[in-house]
């Protein structure tokens, strides 16, 4: 059971264990998923996964890698530290590439491409597929939002050379990503084992999620005893220099690199393989059905995109909003479950025709993963329209 509205704690902005993820249909019929890709292997992050799949190309040092202008830094940093050059690549309002800002010299030096599908909501592939084959560039396809579902004519994942993947987006696991291939088999990856206290901190951290968002009935009160004991003896970590970084430095340390070269933890091995998906699928579908409906005709903000077909498994519900600054602090500030793509990585450059730049500020990505219930979307999507109707609230 979860907590009452009175003693309820900040809304979880992730997948979080509880007694119901291990009940319920293990699949739901007739939706794809990147697990039925033929080759694949799971890494410790989605962005472990796309520094893979870089490495699976063996591109030579500097190579020329085309990414997103509307981007989390987290797509970058992998092609930054595999020692390649990123050029960008404008977003049309459909959120599909726009590949006329991409000149005939810069596709001429490029190797791979980068192509997202934004918000759980994918679409086809078909006509960048055709244009990487025609100027010989590798398509790596970011599923990182979309780990189910189809887009357009095909399963998602299988339009890239390489595809990758974000469990921790979609299951309640300490991290986890999928480097994965249709048609290509993957070349082993040197992956070195985690230590033993790293694995029991994985395991450690899930129930502690848990227990924070009271989910585990019947044992929250002790164990949550148990890790304010733990963290009380913690507190005497030691803590970082001041010294002054450049915003390049600064990016890539909140990108969280460390562990892009380790196996992943047993509780994300243990728990991808032993979660259900049927309720996964169907709860996201039910949450994003109730955002539409708040925000179907309101003053001030409106959907970003046209509903989804039935078969899409959605990440986020993405409103547009006039005022998004004012909003979006807010809607922090009272904890509920948002944020936006703010964070572009530096010298992301202007292109022309692009909405990218706009989609960084304007776009709210509303979560709706399954440990959020009707009131706890309903709550958020009422919070964000009381704003809206309150200029000075």
């Amino acid at each position: 059971m979860k907590p009452t509205a009175t003693e309820r704690s900040p809304l979880p902005r992730s997948p979080v264990l509880d007694w119901s993820s291990f009940s319920g249909k293990p699949t739901s019929a007739g939706v794809s998923s990147i697990d039925d890709l033929r080759h694949s292997v799971t890494t410790t992050s989605g962005r472990a996964a796309i520094y893979h799949a870089l490495l699976q190309l063996r591109l030579p040092p500097g190579s020329l890698v085309l990414a997103p202008s509307y981007h989390c830094p987290t797509m970058i940093a992998p092609a930054i530290l595999a020692g390649l050059e990123v050029g960008y690549f404008a977003i049309r309002a459909d959120g599909l590439p726009h590949l006329n800002s991409v000149d005939t010299a810069t596709a001429g030096r490029a190797k791979a491409m980068i192509v997202s599908h934004y918000f759980g909501l994918a679409r086809s592939l078909a006509e960048v597929r055709q244009w990487c084959d025609e100027h010989r560039i590798a398509l790596i396809e970011d599923c990182a939002h979309c780990y189910f579902g189809d887009a357009g004519e095909r399963p998602v994942g299988t339009w890239g050379d390489f595809s990758t993947a974000s469990l921790s987006k979609f299951f309640p696991v300490p991290e986890g990503g999928v480097l994965a291939s249709a048609g290509q088999a993957l070349t082993p990856l040197p992956l070195s084992a985690p230590g033993l206290k790293a694995q029991l901190k994985g395991c450690v951290d899930v129930l502690e999620i848990a227990v924070r968002h009271g989910r585990l009935a019947g044992v929250n009160r002790l164990l949550a005893s148990v890790f304010r004991l733990k963290n009380t003896l913690g507190k005497h970590r030691a803590t970082g220099g001041g010294k002054e970084t450049s915003a390049l430095v600064r990016m890539m340390q909140s990108c969280d690199m460390e562990r892009i070269s380790q196996a992943p933890l047993w509780a994300t091995l243990a728990l991808k393989a032993t979660l259900p998906r049927g309720p996964i699928i169907a709860r996201r579908r039910q949450n994003f059905a109730i955002y539409a409906r708040h925000f179907a005709q309101v003053r001030g903000a409106r959907a970003l995109l046209p509903p989804p077909d039935a078969d899409a498994v959605p990440y986020v519900f993405p409103l547009w909003v006039e005022e998004p600054d004012r909003i979006y602090h807010a809607l922090r500030a009272q904890e509920f479950p948002v944020f936006r793509w703010d964070n572009l990585w530096p010298g992301t450059p202007r292109l022309g025709d692009d909405v990218g730049p706009e989609w960084s500020h304007h776009v709210l990505q509303l979560l709706c993963h399954q440990n959020l219930d009707d009131s706890d979307v309903t709550n958020t999507a009422l919070a964000t329209l009381s704003l809206l109707a309150n200029p000075q609230a």
